[in-house]
């Protein structure tokens, strides 16, 4: 098991999170509850924020079942604000958006897209020189 430390305060490093209210389905496929926009493919640092930032109506989400493609390797258990968080892999298809799957008992299941980070550009080092008509 890892320790995940909390998510500090601050304004500009919030949770991406967007969530919709989704009416009672009864046998028709689940529908997405929302959407994620991590900063980065390690599940480590973004999964603290992550259920910080979720309604207290949903309880504490107790297992999370995520994609594995998208994430750099995790534990099978992480502790979040002191609770024990179980984590489990998936291995869907290259062509299907990825999403994430929030379990918390006696509330519910919550599925929410993942919108992938995009890898950051490295810059040229050196030194540039910059052409300026006469």
């Amino acid at each position: 098991m890892t320790l995940a430390p909390p998510p500090p305060l601050s304004s500009s490093s919030a949770v991406r999170l967007r969530l919709v209210a989704q009416p009672v389905q009864g046998h028709m496929p689940r529908r997405i509850d929302g959407a994620w926009w991590p900063r980065s493919p390690d599940l480590m640092s973004e999964l603290p924020w992550l259920l910080a930032g979720l309604p207290q109506s949903w309880g504490q989400v107790s297992s999370v079942l995520l994609d594995g493609a998208v994430w750099s390797p995790f534990p099978a258990r992480q502790l979040v604000a002191d609770q024990v968080v179980r984590l489990s892999r998936t291995h869907t298809q290259q062509r299907t958006p990825s999403t994430v799957c929030l379990l918390a008992p006696g509330r519910g299941r919550w599925d929410l897209l993942v919108v992938r980070p995009r890898p950051r550009r490295r810059r040229p080092c050196g030194s540039w020189t910059v052409w300026t008509p006469s």
